[in-house]
């Protein structure tokens, strides 16, 4: 059995192409119904909130338990806000997908109201808070265009709690972000801690408040906030704790993958790199575990390959330490995404040339 929250789920390493324009939606949604019915699963439409270890259960939203007997949890994680319970604002989110393209559409109908005019700002300078913001401001200033408005009073803001944008990544790849952030007129607060959000803006610890109409948060990953009752032994930020084969660290009936697992060999980003890397090697060992066949132990790359898409129908790439840059990298990245999506739908590998580079 499959539980999942819609019947088709959003592939997030091409959202922000759709942000952008360069992809339709239906190019980035696997269809999880027809997934489930090539292997002969049951789809149960519904939200997880809990487990019951004791009684092998998986606790639902809206419908009665579900009895398991080996569990494998792909639940991604979240951009929790600060608290505001103090304020009636709340900015939209990066993740889940699904909540973040119904924040970006009433983000588009406000600008639009206004003229096309207003201060966007995106709290989060991790790859996906970049490449999302940079597809935005695009997206936007390219429909000011395209209604003969003067966008000069629409502006971009990132705003990062760290010294730097990227955390992680090779300088020079960051020297490249940077550059191309100013290129583009988005500003960038950097040390900035948000202690709170209101509809006039941000106030940040120690700094003057950043002042905005309209907030992304694209903070890093956050794990779901049931887990802690699970039982389950969780790392620092609350997320599952695994071995090298995936198996939650103390059981041998649940398995966990992507953003939701901590993997414990050794530190791993949340990047869909490493989450599209494990999707075999767990499906080969949720059947070794059910045969009691021996287990294979994930070996993720120690030089993996990240492409940060622009929005422009550039990109900018880097693995083991190079980085590059142009229309080709994004190219290369759209034939990579487009080959994945393809596979999941039983299709032929795309050409290289596939997709469509906005302006």
């Amino acid at each position: 059995m499959v539980i999942a929250r819609h019947p088709q789920t959003i592939y997030s390493g091409m959202l922000s192409g759709l942000v952008a324009g360069q992809y339709l939606l239906d190019d980035i949604e696997i269809d999880v119904r027809s997934l489930a019915g090539l292997v002969d699963a049951t789809l149960l439409i519904d939200e997880v909130v809990g487990i019951d270890l004791a009684g092998k259960r998986v606790l639902c939203r809206a419908g009665p338990p579900v009895a398991f007997d080996l569990l494998s949890l792909d639940i991604g994680s979240h951009a929790s806000p600060v608290d505001l319970t103090a304020s009636n604002y709340t900015p939209f989110v990066a993740r889940p997908a699904d909540e973040f393209l119904r924040g970006f559409e009433v983000l588009r109908r406000r600008v639009a109201a206004r003229g096309h005019q207003g201060r966007v700002v995106t709290v989060g300078a991790g790859a996906g808070g970049v490449e999302l913001l940079l597809a935005i401001e695009r997206r936007l200033r390219r429909e000011a265009a395209r209604d003969g408005a003067d966008a000069t009073g629409l502006t971009f803001t990132l705003v990062s709690a760290s010294n730097d944008i990227l955390p992680g990544f090779p300088s020079r790849f960051r020297q490249h972000v940077r550059a191309l952030l100013a290129q583009r007129g988005i500003a960038l607060r950097s040390a900035a801690r948000v202690m709170a959000a209101s509809q006039h803006g941000l106030a940040i610890a120690g700094q003057a408040a950043v002042q905005a109409d309209d907030v992304l948060w694209a903070t890093e990953a956050t794990a779901s906030g049931w887990l802690a009752r699970t039982g389950l032994l969780l790392d620092e930020e609350g997320f599952v704790r695994v071995e090298g084969t995936l198996r939650s660290v103390g059981r041998d009936d649940v398995f966990a993958a992507g953003d939701t697992a901590s993997f414990d060999p050794r530190p791993l980003m949340k990047s869909g790199v490493f989450a599209v890397r494990a999707g075999p090697l767990l499906a080969h060992n949720l059947r070794a575990s059910l045969l009691g066949e021996p287990l294979k132990t994930f070996q993720p790359q120690h030089r993996a390959l990240y492409i940060l898409s622009t929005g422009d129908g550039r990109a900018i790439g880097t693995r083991a330490g190079f980085t590059v840059s142009g229309r080709w990298v994004w190219q290369c990245k759209s034939w990579i995404d487009r080959r994945f999506m393809a596979r999941h739908r039983g299709l032929d590998s795309p050409t290289l040339a596939g997709g469509a580079p906005g302006p």
